[in-house]
């Protein structure tokens, strides 16, 4: 089993090397190619640098992952870079890509900005397996938790395949021994922050972020996770809806 890890954080984040881990624990071949620097928010773009029509990166030591382990650093997101590995440009194509482990959770709607979830949504397209993990504090004191909860679950995944789907685990920041579990959860309306738009005084567009509120018997991904649960969701791709009705749009061309 070939496996690519990638990230949003870019080549120097932690959350790397405890994927690589994983990976290696499960018998895998496995290749970090991240972006060189912080790419967050990129969603499942494709934005890279280019020279002479090819993708620019190079071999680095990105922080502690096994030297057996080729690390490439790429000026590109971290979409580009799994199409670039799906269509065999970085070696052979990869049968599962892990993203992350990500500094901040991913949840509810707001996955579609992530560009660690956008990194599972590109693989999933190519009907590559695609595993994202966030740990849920932007400066993580629990990397180790993260990866356990990681292991655990690409466990899960090898033995039993989501077919053309993306999971996203959420893991609390809290040393493992005060992690409830690991719980199934769906996503929530909002992401870690709910976004506030207004129109200011002088007409200027104005953003605010607030907290969340979460029901205490809500079985979201933000509700269980602010309880102490690893959170794992299983989420569509974009796909088409062919059974939806669409509206008349009348004869063509039209009158």
């Amino acid at each position: 089993m070939r496996v690519l890890v990638t990230n949003d954080d870019g080549i120097a984040s932690p959350g790397l090397a405890l994927l690589a881990r994983a990976a290696l624990a499960v018998g895998a071949e496995v290749l970090v190619a991240a972006p060189s620097d912080d790419q967050s928010g990129s969603s499942a773009s494709l934005v890279g640098a280019e020279w002479h029509d090819r993708l620019v990166g190079k071999d680095v030591r990105a922080p502690d992952v096994p030297d057996v382990v080729r690390c490439l650093a790429m000026d590109a997101t971290p979409g580009l870079i799994v199409l670039a590995a799906a269509r065999g440009r970085l070696g052979l194509p990869p049968d599962l890509v892990l993203s992350g482990v990500n500094r901040g959770p991913n949840l509810g709607r707001a996955v579609v900005h992530s560009g660690t979830v956008g990194a599972a949504f590109t693989a999933a397209t190519h009907g590559i397996e695609g595993l994202a993990v966030s740990l849920a504090s932007p400066q993580p004191d629990h990397w180790g938790t993260a990866e356990r909860c990681a292991l655990a679950v690409l466990r899960g995944l090898v033995a039993t395949p989501v077919g053309g789907r993306v999971l996203n685990l959420n893991v609390p920041d809290l040393p493992a021994d005060q992690v409830l579990g690991i719980r199934r959860a769906r996503l929530a309306p909002f992401g870690s922050a709910q976004a506030h738009v207004e129109v200011g005084d002088e007409g200027d567009v104005v953003v605010t972020y607030s907290q969340p509120d979460a029901s205490p018997d809500d079985d979201t991904d933000s509700a269980l996770l602010a309880k102490g649960w690893a959170t794992l969701t299983v989420v569509n791709p974009p796909t088409s809806d062919d059974t939806a009705a669409l509206p008349d749009v009348g004869t063509w061309p039209p009158g």
